[in-house]
């Protein structure tokens, strides 16, 4: 949800569930089978106006279309 400049995401209640939402979920050998909505964050950011960012890769794979990409130059 969009209030002003603002992005507000709605969790919930319980913490494993959280994580899940906001992590996303992984097999059981480790690898990522569903990005968590913290993929979407910076994007969604770029979006309402916000500053462009950038994630860790390691971290946090980030999502964003790929004619939203910017290169670094």
């Amino acid at each position: 949800m969009i209030r002003g400049q603002s992005l507000i995401i709605n969790l919930p209640g319980q913490p494993k569930a959280i994580a899940e939402t906001l992590e996303g979920l992984k097999a059981a050998d480790g690898t990522q089978k569903v990005n968590g909505i913290f993929a979407a964050v910076p994007y969604c950011i770029d979006l309402i106006g916000g500053p462009y960012l950038e994630t860790n890769d390691a971290v946090c794979k980030g999502f964003r279309p790929k004619t939203a990409v910017r290169t670094r130059g």
